[in-house]
């Protein structure tokens, strides 16, 4: 009986610490929270060892949670239970037998040494069968491209802002991927054609070549993909099914950023395809050098083929882009209006087709013609509504008053926590609302270097995590700039 007062009070102990992660991981991470800690069960408490052990529902759970949330882990528990305690891992795995007989591999954590690790049993695919993420249960080789088919070369207009990245597609898609673009990445801003040109790529392979495997698939949706199949232990069908594309088009890959999981099977998926001469073409938001939060053998072989980047374009194009949209539409306006619109939008692509679907909602809806006052009107109100680019001067303006700091001390080589930390903080706001480099950023704001900035972004990242104090400051000043 008092057994089982004690297992009962610890199991208590076990969801006042779930408690305390919910509350620190906050609204913002619920889904994580949901995810990867309500399946979590109390096992067992040990008075002689202060181990707690704890039932996970994979092996994948197991990894997950050591490779992201042990600190976190380990700072909860300390905190309820006022001295170190080891943590345990009975992981339950369902084997593929037909009798569903479950077994338990039990596993130490990282805090301290592994004893008597027994490895999972691995389920190992039926090499014949092709299981679709996408369509699931799969069909025997038949692999859909996921293409939005009216993303083609025709209808991307070439110009200054994008010449190289679509001569290296097209050279890529020509010549049966057997070219030294491997991986091709593409990056550039929002809004400036990297997903148009990357589906490009694989329309005018799939067009060439039918009976290649082509795919294209965003970096949230494969994020899930391999999320959802490790907690099934289906990361094996997961790994098999991308390892039978011949053209990988993975779309916005930034987003790989902490995700450790994904980026090992990604690493991975890579090294199999680039080795058995496959091509791969990626986009992302920034060259591999600026990119936050990827492991760095990832980011090396994004290094070894061709990064082209895609500008903002100029006049010409902007003016031949809304000629070719207009043409498909199957309308006619004045050559004075679209270049009246082509000089006011100078950001992006979409923003500029944006305008002309909003110039023809109108013209159409309220039954006017289609004139320069129009067009005026519209690209008025739309550069009103937009907001300004915020300086980094006035970052760091900003920052200083928050923390009662003065700007020159943004400079000084002093360690003192407070200077550091807003040096840090104004880092990391330059890095979202300006256009500038990191490099410029760290100049400006202390006389540093692009990787002093890639650190304070990193640092902010994770004190947001951590700590709620911090994440408040943040979330203050964020709504001070989108006030701006």
């Amino acid at each position: 009986m008092e057994t089982q007062e004690i297992s009962k009070g610890h199991e208590e102990k076990w969801a006042e610490c779930l408690a305390i992660i919910k509350d620190i991981l906050g609204p913002d991470q619920a889904q994580s929270y949901r995810t990867w800690f309500e399946p979590i069960k109390f096992v067992d408490w040990s008075e002689s060892t202060n181990q707690l052990t704890i039932q996970v529902p994979s092996e994948f759970y197991y990894e997950y949670l050591e490779e992201n949330y042990i600190d976190l882990i380990s700072r909860v528990l300390h905190r309820v239970y006022n001295q170190k305690v080891t943590l345990k891992y009975n992981v339950w795995v369902k084997t593929e037998q037909k009798t569903g007989r479950v077994i338990t591999t039990t596993h130490t954590g990282k805090n301290t040494p592994a004893q008597n690790i027994q490895p999972a049993p691995t389920y190992i695919p039926n090499s014949n069968i092709i299981k679709d993420p996408f369509i699931l249960p799969g069909v025997k080789g038949v692999i859909e491209s996921q293409l939005n088919p009216t993303y083609t070369f025709a209808n991307f207009v070439e110009g200054d802002c994008n010449k190289l990245a679509r001569t290296a597609g097209l050279t890529i898609a020509r010549y049966a991927v057997k070219t030294t673009y491997n991986p091709l990445l593409i990056y550039g801003k929002s809004g400036l054609g990297k997903t148009h040109l990357i589906q490009a790529i694989g329309s005018e392979i799939k067009e060439l070549y039918p009976k290649k495997n082509v795919l294209y698939v965003d970096a949230d949706t494969f994020e899930r993909q391999h999320t959802q199949a490790a907690i099934e232990n289906h990361r094996n069908d997961f790994l098999h099914y991308y390892q039978n594309i011949d053209v990988l088009i993975i779309d916005d890959v930034q987003l790989f950023k902490d995700k450790v999981g994904t980026q090992n099977a990604f690493f991975q998926i890579f090294n199999y395809l680039h080795q058995k001469g496959k091509q791969i073409i990626l986009s992302s938001d920034c060259p591999p050098v600026e990119m936050q939060g990827l492991n760095d053998r990832l980011l090396s072989r994004f290094k070894w083929g061709l990064s082209a980047e895609l500008t903002v374009p100029n006049f010409e194009t902007r003016l031949e882009i809304l000629k070719q949209k207009i043409q498909k539409e199957g309308i006619e306006i004045d050559e004075e209006v679209m270049e009246y619109i082509a000089n006011h939008i100078t950001s992006n692509i979409r923003e500029l087709e944006g305008v002309l679907i909003s110039i023809l909602a109108q013209a159409t809806i309220n039954k006017k013609q289609l004139s320069l006052d129009l067009a005026k009107d519209v690209v008025e109100k739309l550069v009103k509504s937009t907001q300004q680019d915020i300086s980094i001067e006035f970052i760091k303006k900003t920052v200083c008053d928050y923390f009662n700091i003065a700007p020159d001390q943004l400079k000084s080589k002093t360690r003192k926590r407070e200077i550091v930390q807003s040096r840090q903080v104004a880092m990391y706001f330059a890095k979202i609302y300006t256009k500038n480099s990191l490099a410029s950023i760290g100049s400006q704001i202390g006389g540093k270097d692009h990787a002093t900035v890639l650190h304070a972004c990193k640092t902010v990242n994770n004190l947001m995590e951590t700590d709620k104090r911090f994440k408040k400051y943040i979330l203050d000043l964020e709504k001070r700039f989108k006030l701006q």
